[in-house]
């Protein structure tokens, strides 16, 4: 993984800061299949909350943000938890073009998160190396329990306090994120390497 500029005494220690801006929610889908699902139409939405029929749809289409007081509102008349309307999915889908850019110091190195930023249980890191490009002369830790490195193409070698192994295309390595270690790639090719971290360091909620 790239260097952090957050160190520590003997090997230091990163968090993981996604940088790209977090947007709006989008909350019309949800509500327009709670309605359908509770058998009211527009007509009868707007009847119960008073608000326009047109503005009904505009929300459901997410052309319009309701106020606070609208959306508790609306919530009380589909029997909706106002949390629920902000509720992660279960099934995400994160498109590496709109994946956001991390940068965490590498050298190098542009890296991607992969897995949604609120999601605690794991944390998906894509990082694509230039010829040479390494994590730093330092050994540094990671804050979590389980470390996964998969080469998926090119070769990388990472070297531990005690040990250094060398990785190639289809290789993977899993080790303790605390475990002090680094890496570099070789300097005559590039390499991409996806990062597996358990649970994540950084969820993205806060």
């Amino acid at each position: 993984m790239p260097r952090s500029r957050h160190e520590t005494r003997g090997a230091d220690v990163r968090p993981l800061h996604p940088s790209a801006d977090v947007g709006g929610t989008p909350i019309g889908a949800k509500l327009r299949s709670t309605r359908i699902a509770q058998g009211l139409t527009l007509a009868q939405v707007a009847e119960a909350t008073g608000l326009s029929k047109g503005f009904l749809s505009r929300l459901e289409r997410d052309e319009t943000s309701p106020s606070v007081a609208t959306l508790v509102q609306l919530c009380q008349v589909l029997s909706l938890p106002v949390g629920a309307l902000f509720a992660e999915p279960e099934i995400q889908h994160v498109r590496r073009g709109d994946a956001p850019r991390i940068n965490l110091g590498g050298v190098h190195v542009e890296e991607h998160l992969m897995s949604p930023r609120g999601e605690e249980r794991v944390q998906l890191l894509r990082s694509s190396l230039e010829p040479g490009a390494h994590g730093g002369t330092d050994l540094y830790t990671v804050n979590c329990d389980v470390e996964v490195m998969h080469v998926i193409s090119g070769t990388v070698t990472v070297r531990f306090a005690d040990r250094t192994v060398r990785l190639e295309s289809g290789d993977a390595l899993t080790f303790p994120g605390r475990e002090p270690h680094t890496w570099t790639a070789d300097d005559d090719a590039p390499a991409e390497v996806a990062w597996v971290l358990v649970p994540a360091p950084w969820s993205g909620s806060a």
